[in-house]
């Protein structure tokens, strides 16, 4: 491992979701060590997407911008929200010269799946339809997110490609989780790694996917890597963790999107963990933020 992120490992929350109150409130203390974000240059403004619930979401706007990214936060589902997220979103913002419009989608298990999905889409028909009122391009919108947020770009961009919903420019997938089946290697035998370990992205699922049974298919909205044809989606950029559970998912999705004619870019960072880029004091923590950032520029030039 890195051993600048070595050295942080103890201040990260211990993996567990069997309490999910308590998993928001570590979380929310691990996001407050982080340093404040220089909003300088931005034009920050908390707007609401008319839908059925409502879905809170907050806009970082750097003086020109004309692309835009749907940023949905990681938290295995379970954790995470506009406030949580916000430091990531000033540093893409700043970096990337879009758009951000940060997502509060609901969260599971009180709101199981297709909630956050649902949340998501609606956000991303709204910043669509009232691109000239945010003074964005509507051809060039990307989405992504970290973790489970990159998990529901994913799923959105089928959605979207199944159901001819709103042009999606790029995906920007950073440690995604893709299959609830967990029978990767990387699954199998990373199990206690720091951070995210394997009973805590089956806890994961578990309360995303809700009251399922064994019986119950899963959809490929909920679980990516379930689809079986993925021709058509959007380009896409997708970052992993070494030391992950959920890394081989998204390598192997990484090569049917090539297989299916899709473009690609992939890049495996050595000596990492899931979540590890909240340690901004590493050196390869910022290279990890700034190199999404510089991705969805070149994506979105």
């Amino acid at each position: 491992m890195d051993p600048e992120l070595e050295a942080v490992v103890p201040a990260f929350p211990r993996a567990d979701l069997s309490d999910p109150a308590a998993a928001r409130n570590s979380l929310v203390r691990l996001a407050a060590t982080a340093p404040a974000p220089d909003t300088t240059g931005l034009e920050l403004e908390e707007r609401t997407v008319d839908a059925d619930p409502q879905v809170p979401v907050r806009i970082y706007r750097p003086h020109g911008a004309r692309g835009a990214i749907l940023w949905l936060h990681g938290g295995g589902f379970v954790m995470g929200d506009l406030d949580t997220e916000h430091p990531w979103a000033v540093r893409i913002a700043h970096g990337s010269g879009a758009v951000v419009i940060s997502v509060g989608y609901r969260r599971a298990p009180e709101h199981p799946y297709p909630a956050a999905l649902e949340d998501t889409c609606a956000a991303l028909a709204w910043a669509t339809d009232h691109a000239a009122d945010l003074g964005i391009d509507p051809t060039r919108i990307a989405i992504g997110g970290h973790g489970a947020g990159a998990t529901l770009a994913a799923a959105a961009a089928l959605r979207a490609r199944d159901r001819q919903g709103p042009p999606i420019r790029f995906q920007l997938l950073n440690q995604p989780a893709l299959d609830d089946r967990q029978q990767t290697w990387s699954a199998r035998h990373f199990t206690a790694t720091p951070f995210m370990t394997r009973e805590k992205a089956a806890a994961s699922w578990r309360h995303y996917l809700g009251s399922k049974t064994d019986a119950t298919p899963v959809s490929p909205y909920a679980a990516p890597a379930r689809a079986t044809d993925l021709s058509g989606l959007p380009a896409a950029h997708i970052a992993t963790a070494q030391f992950d559970p959920n890394r081989d998912e998204a390598i192997d999705y990484a090569l049917r999107l090539l297989q299916a004619g899709v473009p690609v870019d992939l890049h495996q960072w050595a000596g990492t963990f899931h979540g590890s880029q909240a340690a901004v004091s590493a050196e390869v923590s910022r290279r990890q933020i700034d190199e999404l950032a510089a991705v969805l520029r070149r994506a979105l030039a």
